[in-house]
């Protein structure tokens, strides 16, 4: 089988390690078994982001399923949610708080623009009924990087919640939970940190978690407290995804052995052997490099070269890349350096991006 280099935002390369994780054999979720995996993925994903003051709660589904998760268990009655909406995501976050009849305000800005600080804070301080405030940390539409730390700093100042979706960022980004303020971080075992799709998981401050046993439940199979209570007792609610599960503690071994910090070391590293790449073959990046995530990039496609040209020329060659979506499509394309990928497989997609486009790159 043709085997891809994914230069996608997920899903990514795993390592064989991870493959081979798949082939644990079968498993009844009612078994003791399936208990000691239970437990140990949620032990392994505190010691990795959140070692003190937070509980793990894990999904079967996709990133998305977690935020969805987050944002519909984590508000009491007749409260509202500031989102904050610079992106696809950012957008899709508003989407999922008006499905579940929760009251929204938006603070919208450019896409390729951080939100205004002075005005998450005004925003709060000017309506009492705002319990919390949603944010992308890594808003894949661009590869912006929102101001995690600064907005959980307002949040935290004026006792509100701060629910993150880090779905692109945890493992890629430097992210400390208790210092950043955030109360609810939502995620995927794909992406960066390495594991196959099908499982996510939302960490979450303990005395959020007690309180939010009072919110009403706006969905059976998103609840976050149904979760945590039968996890608690080393049991699940629903049928599982077991062999992504497996996969997932797997790859979790992984992470501790690198550790996060070497993790982020080295998205950032291959992310600037990119850029200086990209720099050479003269394209223009959408974003200036102070907001830059440390695992996409962004840049306008060149002219006379569409996006279906570039993307078929280089997949012929066994590097597959990210459109850019909604009003982006047509104009610009996307890169990641997510995944179990060496700095030898960015050299070489260079090579081939060089092929592609027909233009010299300097050696200077």
């Amino acid at each position: 089988m043709r085997q891809y280099i994914l230069l996608n935002p997920g899903p990514v390369n795993v390592s064989p390690r991870v493959q081979q994780a798949l082939l644990r054999g079968d498993l009844c979720h009612r078994e003791e078994e399936f208990s000691d995996l239970l437990a140990g993925i949620r032990a392994k994903l505190l010691r990795a982001f959140a070692p003190d003051g937070y509980t793990s709660v894990l999904l079967s589904g996709s990133g998305t399923l977690a935020v969805e998760a987050m944002v519909s268990s984590a508000l009491p009655e007749g409260r509202k949610l500031l989102v904050v909406n610079n992106g696809v995501y950012g957008e899709r976050m508003l989407r999922m708080a008006e499905a579940h009849r929760i009251a929204t305000v938006e603070l919208q800005s450019g896409w390729s623009e951080r939100p205004e600080l002075g005005k998450i804070e005004s925003i709060l301080q000017a309506d009492p009924t705002i319990a919390a405030v949603a944010l992308v940390h890594h808003e894949t539409t661009t590869g912006l990087l929102n101001p995690v730390r600064e907005v959980g700093a307002i949040t935290r100042r004026l006792g509100r919640l701060l629910l993150l979706d880090a779905v692109s960022a945890l493992a890629g980004e430097d992210l400390d939970l208790a210092r950043d303020g955030v109360d609810l971080c939502a995620c995927t075992a794909n992406k960066c940190v390495q594991g196959l799709p099908g499982v996510a998981f939302v960490l979450v401050r303990s005395e959020v978690m007690t309180a939010m046993q009072d919110a009403p439940r706006r969905s059976l199979y998103l609840h976050l407290p149904l979760y945590w209570e039968a996890q608690e007792r080393r049991s699940i609610p629903f049928t599982p995804s077991v062999q992504a599960w497996y996969a997932l503690d797997e790859a979790l071994d992984e992470l501790l052995e690198e550790t996060v910090a070497a993790r982020v070391r080295r998205y950032r590293a291959a992310a600037l052997l990119l850029r200086e790449g990209f720099t050479r073959l003269g394209l223009r990046f959408m974003l200036p490099a102070d907001q830059q995530s440390n695992s996409i990039t962004s840049m306008f496609l060149p002219e006379g070269v569409t996006y279906r040209r570039l993307h078929d020329d280089l997949k012929a060659r066994d590097y597959v890349i990210y459109e850019g979506q909604g009003k982006l499509q047509s104009s610009i394309f996307r890169v990641a350096n997510m995944g179990s990928l060496t700095l030898d497989n960015f050299r070489q997609f260079l090579q081939a991006l060089e092929e592609v486009l027909g233009l010299p790159l300097s050696r200077s």
